[in-house]
């Protein structure tokens, strides 16, 4: 599989920017949404801890925003790709029913224009953060490590929706309803740890796991929990597994179905 998308990585990349430029095309903020939706969310999780605070009697201080800023980062590129990789084939029938090429190319796709939306954004609050001298350690050489495992969890996942939502069309509102709620569910505008025994369920999510190893490499400027990090790992390669060879499986018959 990867030796044909490699073969085809000239139309994977012209696909990418098709979708980059067609998401920005005759926007009047441009690029600027890449940055305005995360700070949306920012927002919207400051608000929520201010009233927690307010509610248990303690304050918001600058490590608890910038911790908001770094897991809403990734969980907004999570919830994005997994969101353009559900309706990727169908969204594609033209070039699914009449050109051979590795389907795999179109959920990448998906997936590589919102990575660009996660780079900017990475690269504004990289200034930000710099511009209030949090300063940086040796813990972020994990940083890589982390990212490469969210990318593979997400492709995995994306390959597996993709193919599932074009047999059976009802899967990208199962999805939408889970990515709705599951940031609930997820340690993006809390940290896991403050709910005690009930920390390890929140940490079987992967992305809860890699969320809290982020926020312990940047804020926190710790080693992250080893445990969860493997969990993460594991998990990732396997969900990459299961959805590159469903996918692989069932790619014959997309175009009799969709």
């Amino acid at each position: 599989m990867f030796t044909e998308i490699l073969k085809y990585r000239d139309l994977l990349f012209m696909l990418t920017f098709r979708d980059i430029r067609i998401r920005y095309k005759q926007a009047a903020m441009g690029f600027l949404w890449a940055i305005f939706m995360p700070m949306v969310a920012v927002a919207a999780g400051v608000l929520i801890k201010k009233a927690m605070a307010v509610v248990s009697g303690k304050y918001v201080d600058l490590l608890g925003i910038v911790s908001i800023s770094v897991k809403v980062l990734p969980w907004t590129f999570f919830i994005s790709s997994i969101r353009f990789c559900v309706q990727s084939l169908v969204g594609n029938r033209e070039l699914v029913t009449k050109i051979y090429f590795p389907k795999e190319v179109l959920p990448l796709a998906s997936i590589l224009a919102c990575l660009f939306d996660f780079a900017v954004s990475v690269v504004v609050l990289t200034l930000i953060l710099t511009f209030f001298k949090l300063g940086t350690s040796v813990y972020l050489l994990w940083l890589p490590v982390i990212l490469i495992f969210l990318f593979m969890f997400t492709v995995g996942l994306g390959l597996l929706l993709a193919a599932a939502n074009l047999f059976f069309r009802d899967v990208k509102y199962v999805v939408e309803v889970i990515l709705m709620f599951g940031i609930f569910f997820t340690p993006v505008f809390y940290n896991a740890s403050a709910f005690g025994n009930w920390r390890n369920l929140l940490l079987i999510n992967p992305i809860g796991s890699l969320l809290e190893a982020l926020n312990s490499v940047i804020v926190l400027k710790v080693h992250p929990d080893f445990f969860w990090l493997i969990y993460a790992g594991l998990t990732s390669v396997i969900m990459l597994y299961i959805g590159a060879s469903v996918f692989r499986k069932t790619q014959p018959i997309f175009a009799e179905n969709i």
